[in-house]
């Protein structure tokens, strides 16, 4: 425990030394470090060396290590732990937006009787049985707040590419348990940022929901979209066309996995290499020549392949109509693909939600949360290129070179 005039004392000399990088992270750090007991003296009572059973309240049980990313950079912290109850402080608490949203969504389950078997076994794990349904009602109602300014947020600037795609959980409706889809954007803007722009739950993936979902991102501000992503479903390619005026790129991922359903396990291999040379080309003429020879190659042995390359190939290639440094990032869904890896592993977790309300909850609060880290990565995208896709005026480099 270190007592009040030490404490000044340390800080007074790192103070002394500059403003050094690592001295200020070394401020920071002290700083926070000092904030927390000085938080757990107030709730023990008394200090941490003080024996007096009439003035104590509680008592410290060691420490739990957590980092803690700033501005001045990662810092490892000594979170105190207390023997009754448990201790984490106010300014880490936006960090946990997405564990709160699973704790309420568990929560709710919970108190409406409705919880499955894993459901349970969470409640027990967190410590939740004594909860109310006022509890749960005002946490529920704080994490709606944060999560309703997330997602009607205005969308400023252009948006060149939109990433669009969809994952299914289970929900309880009218008693029964049913699938309900829900979908994402994701758009990189023209300083080659990317953020999630929105999120809806529905009943399926049919146009009219698509089509209400896109519209609802161009009232909010949406604008110069230049290229959709997706994969072939049909109510998304209609929506498309009947909100942008943009380019669509089928996945390729997608596509490559179509194309090796119609052949047989010992031959996928081989199918997938003569394909892959289509993409290794440098142009997009190569690319459209090639994928023409590889169609002739294996439609003798192969017919269905052939039918689906005739059909698909200004899809599949669109992306190499874009500028050429963006095309790993272009061709396919990959960076949605990894957000619903993570989407399904939070709502796993829950199982069955009690309701729509709790799916926009704890999706919306970890989609929130991974914006958040995207705005302080490098961008995503290469700026070379990004400008001839602007409506307006051209983007202008003030962005920082990262």
């Amino acid at each position: 425990m270190t007592t009040p005039n030490l404490a000044l004392e340390q800080f007074q000399q790192l103070a002394a030394q500059g403003a050094d990088v690592d001295v200020l992270r070394q401020m920071v750090q002290f700083m926070a470090q000092r904030l927390m007991e000085l938080d757990v003296e107030a709730q023990c009572g008394v200090g941490y060396d003080i024996k007096s059973p009439l003035l104590r309240t509680n008592s410290r049980n060691g420490y739990r290590e957590r980092l803690w990313d700033t501005r001045a950079g990662s810092l490892s912290l000594q979170i105190p732990k207390l023997r009754r109850g448990s201790y984490f402080p106010e300014f880490l608490q936006p960090r946990r937006r997405a564990e709160q949203a699973l704790a309420a969504v568990v929560q709710e389950a919970y108190v409406q009787g409705i919880s499955t078997r894993s459901v349970d076994e969470l409640v027990q794990a967190l410590g939740m049985t004594g909860i109310s349904k006022s509890e749960v009602s005002r946490l529920c109602g704080e994490l709606d707040e944060q999560v309703s300014a997330f997602l009607c947020r205005p969308i400023e600037g252009d948006w060149p590419y939109l990433w669009i795609d969809a994952t299914y959980v289970k929900t309880r409706e009218a008693g029964r348990i049913v699938s309900v889809a829900v979908i994402v954007a994701v758009a990189v803007n023209l300083e080659g940022q990317r953020q999630v722009l929105g999120m809806k739950v529905g009943a399926s993936e049919a146009e009219p929901f698509w089509t209400e979902f896109l519209r609802s991102l161009t009232r909010r501000g949406l604008r110069g979209v230049k290229l959709v992503i997706s994969d072939s479903h049909e109510g998304i390619k209609a929506a498309v066309g009947k909100v942008f005026k943009a380019s669509w790129q089928r996945c390729r991922v997608h596509f490559m996995r179509n194309a090796l359903a119609h052949a047989a396990k010992q031959q996928r291999r081989m199918v997938s290499a003569a394909i892959a040379t289509v993409f290794a080309q440098e142009t997009a003429a190569g690319a459209h020549e090639q994928w023409r020879v590889v169609a002739e190659q294996l439609r003798a042995k192969f017919p269905k392949i052939g039918a689906l390359m005739d059909a698909a190939e200004q899809e599949v290639l669109t992306y190499m109509d874009f500028p050429k440094a963006h095309w790993l990032q272009i061709h396919s869904t990959n960076p949605l693909e990894r957000l619903n890896a993570e989407i399904k592993r939070r709502t796993n977790v829950v199982g069955i939600f009690p309701n729509d309300a709790a799916i926009v909850r704890l999706v919306g609060a970890m989609l929130n949360e991974q914006s958040d880290e995207w705005a302080l990565q490098r961008r995503y995208l290469q700026l070379e290129g990004l400008q001839t896709l602007s409506d307006t005026a051209p983007a202008r480099l003030a962005a920082v070179q990262r």
